[in-house]
Parts: structure tokens; C-alpha cells; sequence
């Protein structure tokens, strides 16, 4: 058992000023707190029982949390912790905990009336499960961002959920979740669309020209527009997109064998950035690998 601190830091000199006597909110919290990592306030609050007090205040008006700030090795207990103290949290990125991260990490956050606005629940993280994604719709309306990508637990019932409830959602990643198809994106597409800007599916088998037409005709506003690697995505649903989006800006379909050039010439015209390069730009640089120079550049 640990014996007892002072609970501002034990003995001074008559006349010097300790740190914690410092006015906490109009002081040390705006000036000092802001500009310490979240790695060494956690050390911090370890010290006594004043300085665990006034961390605990800084993390109530956290806004935003990325635990790549703490690094992957951050202990369970602490992260529960520390996202039970962030009442005021509205952006969270959980990435670098993929390896645990459970479903009992992460319902009671976003179970809460202020839930998080923004979420990146995390890159390759098999362990959560649909549960996770009705708390979100349950307890995040206000949620404007989503990352799901590479959670190969999120299939059309959990999308579904989401599409009802997030009124308000804008950016949505979905790379790499294999589970769903072409009737999960309709509906998305059909209760989202309007206001979606931001949406990925890449790597995504099962997603074809079905869906994307779909988006198509929903989603006028996306102006990113990744389908990397969608093998069943072809001219067609490329050639809606080029009358159906008008603000579309940029769009990926690398690896998306059966995009002919013919379909996104009309793209090009409008200056949508392309990650396909037209075929006589490819010629070309093949040329100019092969021997050295190229001669119509």
C-alpha cells in the first residue's frame, strides 16, 4: 500500500508557489495542460492524488482523442479510464488498439447522450462485433465521420442500422469490409445519399455496378469516391456516375478491370482527378521505360 501524499506536492519554502497552486482552469488547464502529451499526462496523474484530480479535469474537456498520441501498448484499464473521464469527446481514433479492442471498450462510450461526432474505430480489428455499431447509431445521432475500415465484422444488418439512425453522416469509410454487398450500399445510398460527401469502398468484392448506381442516383454531393479494387464495378456504373454526380472531384478504380477509358473520358473533361492513367499516357511511359525516351511527350 502506497503511504499517503501530500495533495499538493509535500513541503516548500515560505513564499514559493507550487504548480499547483496555480489557478487550475484559468491557468495550468488552457497553458500548461494543453501543451503536455497525453502520454506524460497520464504519467502525470499517477503522482498524488491533486495531480490525478486535475488531469481528470483536462480529460473532461477533451475534444478529440487519437491513440496513436499513447501508442498501441497503452493498458486496457487506462484507455477505459481515460474515455470514461472524456465527457466532452466528439473526435476519437482508436486505430492503434485493433489488436483488443472489445465490444466492452467501446459500448459504454458511444452509448453516451454526447456521443462522439467523429469516430475511426480502428484499421484490421476483427473483435468488436454488430453490437458495437447499434450502440453507435443509438448513442451517436450527431456522428458526421465514420471509419470502419478493414472490420470485417460489419455486414448489411449493422450498415442498415446506421443508415436509420445517423441522420447527419458525411464521411464514410467501408474499405476492405468484405461482408457486404450490393443490396447493403443500396440502402445506404437510398437513406444517406443526400447528404453523404465522402464514401470508400474499396476492396470490396462484392460491390458491383448495382451499387454504384445506385450511389449514383442518391448522392449527388460525393467528391471523393474510392471503389479500389471493386473487381465486379464496371463502365456502367462509371458512366452514372458521370451524369448523376455533378460535384464528384476525385474517383479511385484501380484494379477495377472491367472501367474502360470510354467511361471516364467524360470524367476527365471535368477534371475529376483519376487514379487510371488513359491508355496513350500508359503507352507512352511503357515506351520511355523500355527505351529510354519518349518521343510525343
Amino acid at each position: 500500500m502506497e503511504p499517503p501524499m501530500e495533495p499538493s506536492g509535500g513541503e516548500q519554502e515560505p513564499g514559493a508557489v507550487r504548480l499547483l497552486d496555480l489557478p487550475w482552469e484559468d491557468v495550468l488547464l488552457p497553458h500548461v495542460l494543453n501543451r503536455v502529451p497525453l502520454r506524460q499526462l497520464l504519467r502525470l496523474q499517477r503522482v498524488s492524488r491533486a495531480f490525478r484530480a486535475l488531469v481528470q479535469l483536462h480529460l473532461a474537456g477533451l475534444r478529440r482523442f487519437d491513440a496513436a498520441q499513447v501508442g498501441p501498448q497503452i493498458p486496457r484499464a487506462a484507455l477505459t479510464r481515460l474515455l470514461r473521464d472524456a465527457e466532452a469527446l466528439q473526435e476519437l481514433a482508436l486505430a492503434p488498439c485493433h489488436e483488443w479492442l472489445s465490444d466492452e471498450d467501446l459500448v459504454p462510450v458511444l452509448s453516451t447522450p454526447s456521443g462522439p461526432s467523429s469516430l475511426n474505430v480502428c484499421i484490421g480489428c476483427s473483435y468488436p462485433s454488430r453490437r458495437v455499431l447499434g450502440a453507435l447509431a443509438e448513442g451517436c445521432p450527431r456522428l458526421q465521420r465514420l471509419s470502419l475500415a478493414h472490420c470485417d465484422w460489419v455486414d448489411g444488418l449493422a450498415l442498415r442500422g446506421l443508415a436509420d439512425r445517423c441522420h447527419v453522416l458525411e464521411e464514410l469509410d467501408l474499405t476492405a469490409c468484405r461482408q457486404l454487398k450490393d443490396e447493403a450500399i443500396v440502402y445506404l445510398a437510398q437513406r444517406r445519399g443526400a447528404g453523404l460527401r465522402s464514401l470508400s469502398l474499396a476492396v470490396n468484392a462484392n460491390v458491383g455496378d448495382a451499387a454504384v448506381q445506385e450511389l449514383a442516383r442518391n448522392c449527388p454531393q460525393p467528391e471523393p469516391l474510392d471503389l479500389t479494387g471493386c473487381l465486379r464495378v464496371g463502365s456502367d456504373g462509371v458512366r452514372t456516375l458521370a451524369e448523376y454526380c455533378p460535384a464528384l472531384r476525385s474517383l479511385r478504380v484501380r484494379h477495377c478491370h472491367h472501367v474502360a477509358e470510354p467511361s471516364l473520358s467524360r470524367l476527365r473533361k471535368r477534371g475529376v482527378d483519376i487514379d487510371v492513367e488513359p491508355p496513350l499516357h500508359q503507352a507512352l511511359v511503357l515506351l520511355q521505360d523500355m527505351a529510354g525516351f519518349a518521343p510525343f511527350v
